[in-house]
């Protein structure tokens, strides 16, 4: 599993922000490893060096991790939360573009509507960051860039989202998963009443519900 971390794209968060919930997966007995990204803020980050890093990550880590365990590269399963969600469902899509694909998503309170997340200035300009303007500067880039407008993955997808959301809205999960459905995919949702930062939070209520979402879309 690669297990992509959020904080907006920005800078100033790396990948311990998802350690506690790694571990716990890892404990479940999840083989996790969570892939850094050059992010806004710093050189090479933003459009398009996050995206091409995270694509260089799906590409090779699966093969290297191999290498020195007995997981089976070609079983690989894309997670993140929050913009990690976000990288995770566009790398999916990425791949499926190649016929490679993955076993299974699970975005956890993922931004996956970038153009809503544009208009609604989440974390003061993020996304604009990222891409480096709007929808009407860079259109070519929302295409790319945007899961909404991806499907179908063609792979297994779990949603999980907190109703008490107040940094990702909860509709951005909603609607990508009936867009993902009629277009195909297979879609578990999940809305516990929890807020953003419960779902990687291991000693939360939520952590059931995420851990049920891992075990439904994840092949035994």
């Amino acid at each position: 599993m690669l297990f992509l971390h959020g904080g907006f794209w920005r800078q100033q968060y790396d990948r311990s922000h998802v350690g506690p919930i790694a571990s716990a997966l890892a404990a479940e007995g999840f083989p996790v490893v969570t892939p850094e990204y050059r992010r806004t803020g710093a050189p090479g980050g933003g459009w398009p060096g996050t995206l091409d890093d995270v694509a260089a990550g799906v590409r090779t880590v699966p093969a290297l991790v191999a290498a020195r365990t007995a997981v089976d590269p070609g079983r690989v399963v894309l997670a993140g939360h929050s913009a990690g969600g976000h990288l995770a469902l566009w790398a999916a899509a990425d791949l499926a573009r190649t016929d490679q694909g993955v076993r299974a998503v699970v975005a956890l309170a993922p931004i996956a509507d970038l153009g809503a997340a544009y208009h609604l200035d989440l974390d003061g300009g993020a996304v604009a960051a990222l891409l480096g303007g709007g929808p009407d500067e860079f259109p070519d880039r929302y295409v790319r860039a945007d899961p909404l407008g991806l499907v179908p993955l063609r792979t297994r997808l779990a949603l999980v989202h907190g109703t008490r959301d107040a940094h990702v809205p909860v509709d951005f999960s909603r609607r990508f998963a009936a867009a993902a459905r009629a277009a195909g995919d297979t879609v578990i949702g999940e809305f516990p009443d929890v807020e953003h930062f419960s779902l990687i939070d291991p000693l939360t209520s939520a952590f059931p519900v995420v851990l049920a979402a891992f075990q439904a879309v994840v092949p035994a």
